[in-house]
């Protein structure tokens, strides 16, 4: 231990090495259905719509409702405990995704696999944060934020390849269950191994919770109990500061969503290639784009914050989005799907940047105590925005206003453009609110 009662950096960084692995894992689970959209189309008889409502909102109803209560237990319990129950959870709904049968079946599913996630994320951050002082989170934070991509890229260049095995064999039997799908494979094959990371966190330190808040209850006791009310007050205090960074993540997750639900898709739509090929360059791109863009973003924004403070990873934001805007309306408009690639990477290590940014900026006006419940709402906020109005708004303007489904690369771009100059707003006027906010002091 150091002076400030953190844990050794090499015990630190293992725990966020696991913490990544979950987070790629988690990642690698929710992007495997957009890689056979095609195929569930057919063989469940679904529209564009439908298969937006399971991509979207099924996924986000639970993984962002049921994220509040646990993010609150995550500020008072274990929280690797928690984190290894929901891996165990949501890697075996993923396996049941590989046996259903029916529309209502696979809304069930992914709602389970929603709900096992939604552990992750405020118990990792909060996690995160007591491994290490403010001055060096961001780092810490872009690292373990790149598993958003690198489980993407994985699951793009992994699940094309077990799709095009599979495709190549008879019918699979099953005992009990029957025939399935060639696609369902893809989700055992992935969901079972998963339960080997739930293992791993049973091996991660449990961190002493520093930063926490001081408050006076109405009988005029100090305590550093912090109830239901006291934190809806503290948020609503700091409104502006986190609203707007909400608002301006949201946008971005929007975009994010938009594309990974239906990038591949476009792909086929529009230069007629195959999913190994689509696959394969997709995935290379998150690969190369995701990692950078986290780990340089947070690294970054820790060498801006003594001299900017609380504000620094805000401004790295605020400019990102507008590449990330540019760049997300030009990549559907491209002529060819290499260039089109090409052009996706910025926007990746754009949005990669921002996955590490807005939660240290987040998190270092927020006391110890309800870190795990601040983060919940941060994630309630940008994923039933991203997961439900991303392939959503994409799906139905492709629906019901063109009427072609061959169209739906402008109905990416002009999605992207709408929600992007909304982010752009949002993230500049979430700066002038972060730079008047006081520090969480870094204390047992």
């Amino acid at each position: 231990m150091n002076k400030n009662n953190y844990p050794s950096s090499q015990r630190a960084w293992y725990g966020v090495v696991i913490l990544t692995l979950a987070y790629i894992l988690s990642f690698l689970d929710r992007q495997l259905l957009s890689l056979v959209v095609t195929d569930v189309k057919a063989d469940l008889d679904l529209t564009d719509s439908q298969v937006s409502i399971i991509l979207g909102f099924a996924f986000a109803l639970f993984y962002t409702t049921m994220g509040i209560p646990i993010g609150r237990l995550a500020d008072k319990k274990s929280r690797k405990t928690i984190i290894g129950i929901g891996i165990t959870f949501w890697c075996f709904m993923t396996a049941v995704t590989g046996i259903v049968k029916t529309y209502a079946q696979l809304f069930i599913a992914r709602v389970g696999v929603g709900v096992g996630e939604a552990t992750l994320s405020p118990s990792a951050l909060s996690i995160i944060s007591d491994y290490f002082p403010k001055e060096k989170r961001g780092t810490a934070m872009g690292f373990f934020n790149m598993g958003v991509s690198v489980g993407s890229g994985i699951a793009l260049i992994l699940g094309g390849q077990i799709v095009a095995y599979f495709a190549e064999f008879p019918p699979i039997i099953l005992p009990i269950v029957g025939e399935i799908y060639e696609w369902q494979a893809l989700f055992i094959f992935i969901g079972i191994p998963g339960l080997v990371v739930a293992l791993l966190m049973t091996t991660v330190k449990e961190p002493s919770r520093k930063g926490k808040m001081t408050v006076v209850n109405e009988s005029g006791n100090s305590s550093e109990d912090i109830s239901i009310k006291e934190t809806i007050r503290f948020i609503y205090q700091r409104k502006e500061a986190y609203g707007w960074l909400f608002l301006s993540m949201a946008c971005s997750v929007l975009i994010g969503y938009a594309f990974l639900s239906w990038l591949p898709t476009m792909y086929i739509r529009s230069y007629n290639i195959g999913i190994p090929t689509i696959t394969l360059w997709l995935g290379v791109a998150f690969l190369i784009g995701g990692p950078f863009g986290a780990t340089m973003s947070g690294w970054l924004g820790d060498r801006l914050y003594k001299k900017y403070n609380n504000s620094s990873h805000v401004l790295l934001f605020a400019y990102s989005m507008i590449i990330l805007t540019v760049a997300a309306v030009l990549v559907p408009l491209m002529p060819s799907y290499q260039t089109a690639t090409l052009m996706f990477i910025p926007q990746i290590v754009m949005a990669a940047g921002q996955t590490a940014l807005a939660p240290v900026a987040m998190i270092n006006i927020t006391p110890n105590q309800i870190r795990g419940q601040v983060t919940a709402v941060y994630f309630f906020v940008i994923s039933m925005t991203g997961y439900t109005l991303g392939p959503t708004s994409v799906a139905l303007i492709t629906d019901f206003i063109f009427k072609d489904e061959s169209l739906i690369m402008y109905s990416m771009s002009i999605v992207s453009l709408v929600a992007g100059l909304i982010g752009i707003y949002a993230g500049f006027k979430s700066l002038n609110y972060f730079r008047d906010q006081p520090t969480i002091v870094d204390a047992d």
